[in-house]
């Protein structure tokens, strides 16, 4: 017996995507990642050069999240204060915002 679900293609699909969009951007690391982490959390953080320019590239090992900022959105990260990282932190996984929300 095999298991399944609703959505299974759909989410093998975006996992391929996900999977295949993470290697072009290691393909293009300039320079050695950095690691960072303490008792609760690490990340790596890799330069990576993309046809749109340069990007930070932000991976989690444990978890296998990831996310590529460009610097606009880095430089966001500097306009909120540290409520808006509390509000990040108690929703582990899951955005602030929902897709096409208000």
């Amino acid at each position: 017996m095999k298991l399944s679900w609703e959505g299974e293609a759909e989410d093998a699909a975006a996992a391929a995507r996900a999977s295949s969009e993470l290697a072009t951007l290691r393909s293009g690391r300039e320079g050695q990642p950095i690691t960072i982490g303490n008792e609760f959390s690490e990340i790596r953080v890799s330069k990576v050069l993309t046809r749109n320019g340069v990007r930070l590239l932000i991976e989690s090992p444990k978890s296998g999240q990831w996310i590529c900022l460009d610097p606009l959105e880095l430089e966001s990260l500097t306009w909120q204060n540290t409520a808006t990282f509390s509000a990040m932190i108690g929703n582990p996984f899951g955005p602030l915002i929902e897709e096409g929300g208000s």
